[in-house]
C-alpha cells in the first residue's frame, strides 16, 4: 500500500513537472479569443476613452456570428479601430491604418449607440449558439449585449437588421485591406 502511494506521488510530481516545463502552444484561434476577450474586459478609462458628444455611450462594438463551424468577431471602436477575430485561423487586425476602415469602423459604434437602451448588462461573454448573432457594446461603464435570430437580420424590417447591414460593410473594407499584396 506505502509502495503504490510513493508510486503515484511520484507520477502526479513528474506530470506536474512535464507539464510546467512543457512550453504551450497557442494557436491562432487561441491568439483571437484572447485577443476578443482583452478587448471586451478592458475599460474604456485605460484606453483613454471618455464620453463625447457623437459617442455618448458606446466606444466599440463586438459582433459575434457563427458561421459553419467558425466565430467571426468583428470589431469596432470609436477611434476608428477595426479587426476581425475568428476561432478559426483567420483574421484581420490593425485596420485603424485604413481611412476606409476607421470611417466604418466609427460608423458601425455611432450606429450602435441607437441600441444602447435595448442592450443588457453582460458580465460573461459567451458567443452566440448556432442561428443567432450577439452584439456586444462596449460603453464606457460596462459591456451590455443584444442576442438576436441571424434571419431577422437578413430582413430590412428586422429590428438590428441596419446594425448587421453596418457590420457587413465593415466586414467588406476589411477584407479588402486583406486582399492587398502584401508589400
Amino acid at each position: 500500500m506505502r509502495d503504490g502511494l510513493i508510486i503515484i506521488l511520484l507520477l502526479l510530481v513528474a506530470v506536474t513537472a512535464t507539464a510546467q516545463t512543457t512550453p504551450s502552444k497557442k494557436t491562432p484561434a487561441d491568439v483571437m479569443r484572447e485577443i476578443r476577450l482583452k478587448v471586451l474586459t478592458t475599460p474604456a478609462s485605460q484606453l483613454g476613452r471618455k464620453p463625447t458628444e457623437e459617442f455618448p455611450h458606446v466606444h466599440g462594438i463586438i459582433m459575434d456570428w457563427p458561421i459553419e463551424d467558425t466565430i467571426l468577431s468583428l470589431m469596432a471602436s470609436s477611434a476608428g479601430d477595426g479587426s476581425i477575430y475568428t476561432t478559426g485561423d483567420f483574421g484581420v487586425l490593425g485596420g485603424i491604418k485604413y481611412e476606409n476602415v476607421r470611417n466604418a469602423a466609427k460608423s458601425f459604434v455611432k450606429l450602435g449607440e441607437k441600441y444602447y437602451s435595448d442592450a443588457t448588462p453582460a458580465k460573461d461573454y459567451p458567443y452566440p449558439q448556432k442561428g443567432h448573432v450577439c452584439f456586444y457594446l462596449m460603453c464606457y461603464d460596462d459591456v451590455r449585449m443584444i442576442d438576436t435570430d441571424v434571419n431577422s437580420l437578413s430582413k430590412s424590417n428586422g429590428k438590428y437588421s441596419d446594425l448587421f447591414a453596418q457590420a457587413q460593410r465593415m466586414i467588406s473594407e476589411l477584407r479588402q485591406i486583406a486582399q492587398q499584396p502584401k508589400k
